[in-house]
């Protein structure tokens, strides 16, 4: 059931599965996690000065790749390797290494090394998995549908993991829809709404955009009647359910309009249970300031992560965060001034993720809600030299190897797994595709990945493999 079928009123919604038959075929009877709360970030985050520094590239900054110990990092066959489309644009990546914007240190009981950049995240370190060996296939910004879907730009008829969870559990709340999307997705050029899309397993199960604000959270469905009681609305409902029910009867083969009714019954009842859930008037503060909620900077996403804890609370599925929008690649696109740009962008995210574990943690809900972080490929170890507009100051494009973040839902916490060569350029230990990171998720979930294949015939990389390094 999806809201976005309402979006568009003259597509098709293609007919659901018996939930019997696929629940008894793809659910394994181990899920460790009862939902997922997804966070994207935008254009691109530096793996080196975030949760995988490498102090090599300070006693190197300045020189050449070529002056180093580490030239091999730079063989042009190396690198071409794995890309579905090696660059035509030549970039001066390897002219000058750049050194750490930021310095790092030790957390917790693990040891592990963060960015002083993510002091909170840093704190909050033994209830992380760090995936340090993520590569992907494209060096563009299409890879941001690349960590959704594992397909290139290109290949854009394909679901999203959030949609994979949809289809394989169902909906925990009638009144709320199963993959809910908070904050403004990727642009046009780099998928947009196929970044929560679900392609050929309909509409119904694609993700639903919400907004953070109790007073138009679903911006594309008018308002219930502020006129009506709370028990007139109900009536109404009722009345409209028990005419749907005879529009059934009437046509119960037409999987259209089944599909449809459905979108405008779950329209009508978010209506009622969605504005609640956006109003955090009734959170303590020191809940609120638990995700930095009084402070400007963290405010946006902030909302975003108490939000996302409301939602799962109430038993929505897959809840997908996007931070960085900015019309075009994304805000964590530092091709220049990174020691500038990068910071603030830091600030914004670092103490609402670490808020939302603690907050998790509190509530006895960590341990059944997987928390995922990723971006769509690290930063080149070496400054960007292009033009006069990038001479030097930021960091390129570099899916070659990156880091994501896991917590809750049965992950390993205080856990490193894989790892980049000396300088932050290649993954070499624990190498993981995108589909891998969906894997891990829909295996969490107590989902057979491998049985999910309606119809279709999917790739190997598609299926991706369960990373059982990080479970528990």
């Amino acid at each position: 059931l999806a809201l976005n079928a309402m979006m568009f009123r003259d597509g098709v919604a293609q007919a659901a599965p018996s939930e019997t038959d696929v629940l008894t075929a793809w659910q394994t009877g181990e899920a460790k996690a009862k939902s997922v709360i997804w966070m994207f970030m935008i254009g691109g985050t530096s793996h080196m000065e975030s949760f995988d520094p490498k102090p090599e590239l300070t006693k190197y900054g300045g020189m050449s790749i070529d002056e180093t110990p580490y030239r091999e990092a730079a063989d042009q066959s190396r690198i071409n390797k794995i890309l579905a489309e090696p660059g035509k644009e030549k970039r001066e990546v390897f002219k000058k290494l750049m050194p750490l914007i930021a310095g790092h240190k030790k957390y917790g009981q693990s040891g592990i090394e963060v960015s002083d950049l993510f002091p909170h995240i840093g704190g909050v370190a033994d209830d992380l998995s760090f995936l340090r060996g993520m590569w992907t296939i494209d060096n563009n910004h299409g890879a941001q549908l690349t960590f959704h879907t594992g397909r290139k730009i290109g290949d854009t008829g394909h679901p999203t993991v959030g949609a994979w969870a949809s289809y394989g559990l169902g909906t925990l709340n009638a009144n709320l829809p199963e993959f809910v999307v908070l904050g403004e997705p990727s642009a046009d050029c780099c998928g947009r709404s196929f970044t929560y899309g679900s392609a050929y397993l309909g509409p119904e199960y694609g993700g639903v955009r919400l907004k953070v604000d109790p007073k138009n959270p679903l911006s594309y469905v008018h308002p219930a009647d502020p006129n009506l009681t709370p028990d007139e609305q109900r009536d109404a409902f009722s009345l409209i359910g028990e005419l749907n029910q005879l529009s059934g009867i009437d046509y119960p083969t037409d999987a259209q309009l089944n599909a449809r009714i459905k979108a405008y019954e779950l329209a009508f009842q978010m209506q009622m249970a969605v504005p609640g859930l956006m109003d955090f008037s009734k959170e303590p503060e020191h809940v609120k300031q638990l995700y930095g909620l009084d402070r400007k900077e963290c405010l946006a996403f902030g909302s975003q992560c108490l939000a996302a804890r409301r939602l799962v609370e109430q038993g929505v599925r897959f809840v997908q965060l996007f931070h960085g929008y900015s019309g075009n690649a994304g805000r964590w696109d530092h091709h220049k001034d990174i020691a500038k740009l990068m910071p603030p962008m830091c600030a914004e995210i670092d103490q609402p993720i670490a808020g939302l574990i603690h907050d998790l943690k509190q509530r006895g809900m960590l341990d059944e809600t997987l928390i995922v972080w990723g971006t769509e490929f690290g930063r080149t170890p070496g400054a960007e030299f292009r033009d006069k507009n990038v001479s030097g100051t930021g960091r390129d494009h570099h899916p070659h190897g990156f880091t994501c973040l896991m917590a809750g839902g049965g992950v390993k916490g205080g856990f490193v797994h894989g790892a980049t060569d000396e300088l932050g350029f290649h993954a070499v230990e624990g190498r993981q595709y995108v589909t891998d990171l969906h894997a891990t998720v829909l295996h969490q979930l107590g989902l057979n990945h491998r049985m999910m294949v309606p119809g279709r015939q999917r790739l190997e990389q598609d299926f991706g493999n369960v990373i059982r390094d990080i479970l528990v």
